[in-house]
């Protein structure tokens, strides 16, 4: 990628802005190829239009104008190409993605470590206008904290170092994704005896099938989710086969071989923890969490540590209830990670009279989509949903919808459902066109699941757990579609990483909510409504097993933490079987090493932290909570699921995006400060 590089020509389809209903991609025009060339021209383009920009001498204003409207060419490449490496990752996709990343990491230093607008904005910075408007000003700040932060400081020799350490991290963690995704790919589990299934549904074997099929193979083939608990552990009921679905995930990476994990993530450690120190912090995890609202590590991980004695003893009485369960069946003491799941959900059908197989007849995908999530932003936002057939997809299994409420059309929704083994684990929200009205664009955006897709003929019934991610990834999807700020900078979920869980946090509420399960919790074949002794049921249910569910999340975001405190040279030179050893000893000197409950993430598969933009920030989930926890209180003090509400939440908190400090936003809302006894009650850490 060149500054020489020639101009896309006119009918190039991402040489303008497309003429799709709200500039939504041209995928069936798309090829890799066209992604390749239009990453060449688009880094060109944006570095010529800065020169031009920092030619003259603009007012202030203007320069973040200007600064804000430069690179529209790379920007739409980008948010197209990754949006697909996500989810349609081909061989030629994942080479151009291996090729593009550092490349690109190199174009973000080339732009925002150039002396001349280095200068300008810490001349602007030190004396700002006064005619600025405030989203303004804090664009300002934001540019030159920016600058700062990546290097502008330094001295020449010190740059071409930080330079040269963001290319090769950027080829670390995409090389990190390409082998996550395929070791987990290859580590699908395969039967060839049905009865070794025993305990799943029809329609699970059916797709257990099917996925055999698909690869060719004889039998049946359990493929594997992203974090270390597998959805099939539940109903698993041979030992032997939920211990082989268990080992299959916690080895992921970390095997040896050409997808092994272990020596990148290492890498990553020790550049990142160089990078810190050149940076003037300790450490990277110093480095991340000065720009978020927790402002300092020692808060972030005071909280981690502050809530985990309490997690660990609920787990511990947890685990002594399962194993009398497992003693019973003439099972071997002690409880193993592979029984876990299976035996809290039987003791949730005794004593909270839930299974949650019977339930999976009345969370019909379709129903739980539009009956509950729509309906539920209808009552809360005002807002509509038109299912769009006439629009190009990415992918068949895309669903596209326009979305308005009373003023009119706010932009596209697309939904992608299905896992496919193109397509990475986990769920997620992504944008593919940022609202802006600057630039006079409106958002679209898409929620990734991976929800095994049925035998052909057959209804998509959700789990309680993939209801619970719908409502939570469309929390992310709200915060996108009802932004309403002038810069793309600050647009939808630009906000700091541990503020950006919150609104989704508070959107998985609904789900469970009487008034809204009662909307769409009807079964697939009778249209009966989910009985009222079964939702008593399902929400006391949802009550127990905090211990483990806050146990995992814990031992995951101390991991994190751990190994991105690491002080420059500490793991110079480490072998890659000291990430087994580095993994034990954090989580036994954190107090969260229990056998029984890994954590949700180990480091051969932590996506979030080594291919993700989670790193030393997976504690911004808790911390998220805080809030979460405590507008849920607001909401239910003021009448729940009520327009004025919703209004209220729209208006003081998501449609801001980044475009005020969000602490500050969130004091509007809510009038004080979060409290953390809500989530304490919540999570039952009262005595934490």
């Amino acid at each position: 990628m060149t500054a020489h590089a020639a101009a896309l020509p006119a009918d190039h389809p991402l040489a303008a802005p497309s003429g799709l209903p709200f500039a939504l991609p041209p995928f069936d025009r798309l090829t890799t190829a066209d992604l390749r060339v239009a990453f060449e021209a688009g880094t060109a383009e944006h570095l010529a239009e800065l020169d031009a920009l920092l030619a003259r001498d603009l007012p202030a204003a203007e320069l973040l104008d200007g600064l804000e409207s430069a690179g529209q060419l790379l920007g739409r490449t980008a948010s197209v190409f990754f949006n697909l490496v996500g989810t349609e990752a081909d061989d030629e996709l994942r080479a151009l993605h291996a090729e593009v990343a550092p490349r690109l990491a190199a174009h973000s230093d080339a732009v925002r470590l150039d002396p001349r607008l280095v200068e300008r904005l810490r001349v602007l910075a030190e004396d700002p206008p006064a005619d600025l408007t405030p989203e303004a000003r804090r664009l300002l700040e934001r540019y030159h904290r920016d600058a700062v932060r990546a290097g502008a400081l330094l001295g020449p020799a010190e740059q071409e170092r930080l330079r040269a350490l963001n290319a090769e991290l950027s080829a670390l963690t995409t090389a990190f994704d390409d082998a996550l995704l395929a070791d987990t790919n290859d580590l699908a589990v395969r039967f060839t005896d049905a009865a070794e299934l025993e305990g799943l549904s029809e329609a699970e074997v059916a797709r257990a099938r099917a996925a055999a099929e698909a690869r060719d193979l004889d039998g049946f083939v359990v493929p594997l989710v992203l974090p270390t608990g597998q959805p099939v552990l539940e109903s698993l009921r041979r030992r032997a086969s939920r211990e082989r679905v268990h080992a299959a995930s916690v080895v992921r990476g970390g095997r040896g071989g050409a997808h092994d994990t272990r020596p990148l993530l290492l890498r990553v450690v020790a550049l990142r923890a160089e990078r810190a120190r050149l940076l003037g912090f300790a450490d990277h995890a110093s480095w991340v969490v000065a720009d978020e609202t927790a402002g300092d590590v020692e808060a972030a991980v005071g909280m981690l540590r502050r809530l985990a004695p309490a997690a660990v003893a609920n787990a511990r009485r947890e685990a002594a209830e399962l194993e009398e369960l497992l003693s019973a069946d003439g099972e071997e003491l002690p409880l193993r990670a592979w029984d876990w799941a299976h035996y809290a959900e039987r003791l949730r059908r005794q004593r909270f009279s839930v299974d949650a197989d019977a339930l999976r007849p009345y969370f019909e995908l379709e129903r739980v989509l539009v009956d509950g999530v729509f309906a539920t932003a209808g009552a809360l936002y005002g807002l509509s949903f038109t299912e769009r057939h006439d629009l190009p997809v990415y992918n068949p299994q895309v669903r596209t919808f326009e979305v308005g409420d009373a003023n009119g059309p706010l932009g596209l929704y697309l939904f992608d459902p299905y896992a496919r083994e193109s397509k990475r684990g986990g769920a997620w929200m992504s944008s593919f066109v940022d609202q802006s009205r600057l630039l006079g664009t409106r958002p679209v955006v898409v929620n990734c699941l991976n929800v095994p897709q049925p035998a052909p003929g057959d209804p998509t019934l959700l789990t309680v757990d993939e209801v619970e991610t719908l409502f939570h990834e469309f929390g992310h999807t709200l915060h996108g579609l009802l932004s309403d700020v002038h810069y793309p900078t600050f647009s939808g979920t630009s906000v700091p990483r541990d503020f950006v869980e919150f609104p989704s946090q508070v959107n998985e509420f609904w789900a469970f909510e009487p008034d809204v399960l009662a909307r769409y919790a009807r079964h697939h074949e009778t249209g009966e409504v989910l009985p009222a002794a079964a939702v008593e049921g399902l929400l006391a249910a949802r009550r127990y097993g905090e211990g483990f569910g806050t146990t995992e999340y814990l031992a995951a975001a101390l991991l994190d933490m751990a190994w991105h405190r690491v002080a420059p040279g500490e793991l110079a030179d480490a072998e890659p079987a000291e990430v087994g050893r580095f993994e034990a000893a954090a989580l036994a000197e954190a107090g969260v090493d229990l056998d029984a409950v890994p954590p949700r993430y180990r480091s051969t598969y932590f996506h979030h932290v080594f291919g993700g933009g989670y790193a030393a920030a997976y504690y911004s989930y808790v911390w998220s909570e805080v809030l979460d926890a405590d507008t849920v209180e607001w909401f239910a003090e003021n009448g729940g699921l009520r327009r004025e509400n919703g209004e209220h939440f729209r208006r003081t908190l998501l449609q801001r995006g980044g475009s005020t400090d969000p602490l500050q936003a969130y004091r509007e809302f809510r009038g004080r400060d979060a409290r953390i006894e809500p989530l304490l009650r919540r999570r039952g850490l009262t005595g934490s």
